[in-house]
């Protein structure tokens, strides 16, 4: 076999005018940064490649770095015809991306990640795209935006969801445009191709996305980026994670710090990959976000409540998965008190377990018990084999519909929200009751102290966009809550239904009077454990022990 490594600029010639490339990375992790660069640099030197149309696992960027630098430059130029359009889970760390999305400049796509993850791996089979419900009742549904988000991406069409019917039930196929071209990244790769991940925080897609480069009927070109070369056969077989024959080229980064990050602040740390296990101190659980308001305490210890009383249920640690906002503090509250062994975590790209990192990091975590390729840690969502997810929420509408993160000027993507959501077999999503300035909640002696509330109310008549359907998950039978600081709710055939309201609070006044519309309130609405009331833990810990000892759990 020749020998694969090559400078990079004989790598990327490959790249053709109107190509679709595929590029591998969620944040920085799995990025193949010095490819991308060095692709736009060609760009801007010679006009070529252009036209191009960018499909990404999720999003090979952190705010100037990345895609992200690309589009910042690319902003700038009005007359750019670098990229055409992108097919992109998540946008939010590309806030160029975000503003030439809202103002039409090129044709922007957002399938869930874990869609996005599955389609590489179907069209890599042969198959014409990805069949799922996720996404029904949701902006994904092609009777609403059909993922499209903008109105030159609703236009064109490059990338679709079809309503089908199989066996008299409804169901969505994703497509996209197959890639002529595929970047990602590995560890090692010896002088014949295979590729090793062992610095890497996951895995990813990457296996899944060299391999859809060389389906049938179009076979096209995969490029490695690694940070060191082996010599042929050295590297040993059970390491290998793309085989030889799916690789073309491979390119070394010259500069790891500046090209080849494990993660956003990391250049590498073998507890991230896995290499090296540390036990779980104080100092590490101090990694993880804490509530520094008191109402975000609340609402993380009533999912907390939520699940030691599935574990005491289930007799067994709970397989589930935190998302961002609210819900990462369920994680700190429960190394608090103790009580880490009982959730065995994850993280959407492959991590399961250790101590998962926030920001920029997100997506490795130190220490995992094991790292799984993406389209996996998919399934656990999607196949509701995980036992419970809490996400965060900015709308919910009368139905239960929720909006996790769009407004009409920030259109981040939906991330993993849509599969872990649709999937899970319990979600309690957690945020606070209002947003905006002017909050001042406190709580005492087992009451909540509303001195003054936010401006900007979250449960509303209309949401900005559908990204979790309430009525999908009634007909699917899934249980539902809605946690915030001073009332939770649940969904039921008729929507969302009062089901808790925090000791101290007016119902009228202080729950149905900021909100903008009425939810169903049952003649006897339950209160609040009193013990998430208290400037003091100890009351919670106590009451969260109880229900521990009663399952014969403590």
């Amino acid at each position: 076999m020749r020998n694969k490594v090559v400078d990079v600029r004989e790598a990327l010639s490959v790249v053709k005018d109107g190509d679709v490339v595929a590029i591998s990375g969620f944040n920085l992790t799995t990025s193949p940064e010095y490819l991308i660069l060095e692709l736009f640099e060609m760009y801007k030197e010679t006009g070529h490649p252009n036209n191009l149309f960018i499909i990404s696992d999720t999003l090979p960027a952190v705010p100037d770095r990345g895609l992200d630098k690309v589009f910042a430059e690319l902003y700038e130029d009005k007359n750019q015809n670098f990229i055409r359009g992108v097919l992109m889970p998540f946008i939010g760390w590309s806030p160029a991306l975000m503003k030439m999305t809202l103002e039409n400049r090129i044709e922007v796509y957002s399938y869930a990640i874990g869609t996005t993850s599955y389609w590489f791996r179907e069209i890599a089979s042969g198959r014409p795209g990805l069949i799922t419900k996720v996404g029904l009742g949701t902006f994904l549904d092609p009777r609403i935006d059909g993922g499209a988000s903008n109105e030159i991406a609703k236009e064109k069409k490059t990338c679709k969801v079809e309503l089908m019917e199989i066996n008299g039930e409804e169901w969505l196929l994703y497509t996209a445009p197959t890639p002529d071209v595929t970047f990602i990244r590995g560890t090692t790769a010896d002088t014949d191709g295979n590729v090793s991940m062992e610095e890497e925080g996951f895995y990813g897609t990457v296996l899944n996305m060299a391999q859809a480069a060389k389906a049938q009927p179009n076979p096209g070109k995969t490029i490695v980026q690694v940070k060191y070369v082996a010599r042929k056969d050295t590297i040993p077989t059970r390491n290998v994670i793309v085989p030889a024959p799916l690789i073309d080229y491979v390119v070394v980064a010259p500069d790891a710090d500046k090209y080849h990050r494990v993660s956003g602040s990391y250049v590498t740390d073998p507890r991230l990959a896995g290499t090296v296990k540390t036990q779980k101190t104080k100092e590490l659980e101090s990694l993880l976000p804490t509530p520094d308001k008191i109402r975000d305490r609340i609402a993380a210890g009533r999912v907390l409540i939520e699940t030691m009383k599935l574990v005491a249920q289930l007799k067994k640690p709970l397989f589930g998965n935190l998302g961002i906002g609210i819900p990462v503090f369920v994680s700190w509250l429960a190394g608090e008190f103790g009580y880490s062994d009982f959730l065995a975590l994850t993280v959407e790209p492959g991590p399961v377990g250790g101590i998962a990192l926030v920001g920029q990091d997100f997506g490795v975590a130190i220490s995992p018990n094991a790292i799984i390729p993406m389209p996996d840690m998919f399934t656990n969502y999607e196949g509701g084999i995980i036992d419970f997810a809490s996400l965060g929420f900015m709308e919910i509408d009368p139905k239960g519909n929720v909006n996790p993160s769009y407004s009409p000027v920030r259109v981040s993507g939906p991330g993993g929200f849509p599969v872990i959501s649709a999937g899970s077999p319990r979600t309690f999503f957690a945020g606070g009751f209002t947003a905006g300035k002017g909050i001042d909640i406190d709580a005492d002696n087992g009451k909540l102290i509303i001195n003054s509330d936010g401006n900007i109310l979250k449960f509303n008549e209309e949401i900005v966009k559908i990204v979790f359907s309430g009525p999908q998950a009634v007909k699917s039978g899934k249980q539902i809550l809605y946690v915030t600081e001073r009332a939770v709710f649940e969904l039921t055939e008729n929507g969302l239904r009062l089901k808790e309201v925090a000791p101290g609070v007016d119902i009228e006044k202080d729950i149905v009077g900021k909100m903008n519309f009425k939810p169903e309130i049952p003649e006897k609405v339950e209160t609040m454990p009193e013990v998430l009331f208290y400037k003091d833990l100890a009351p919670l810990k106590e009451y969260l022990d109880g229900i521990l000892k009663e399952g014969g759990i403590l």
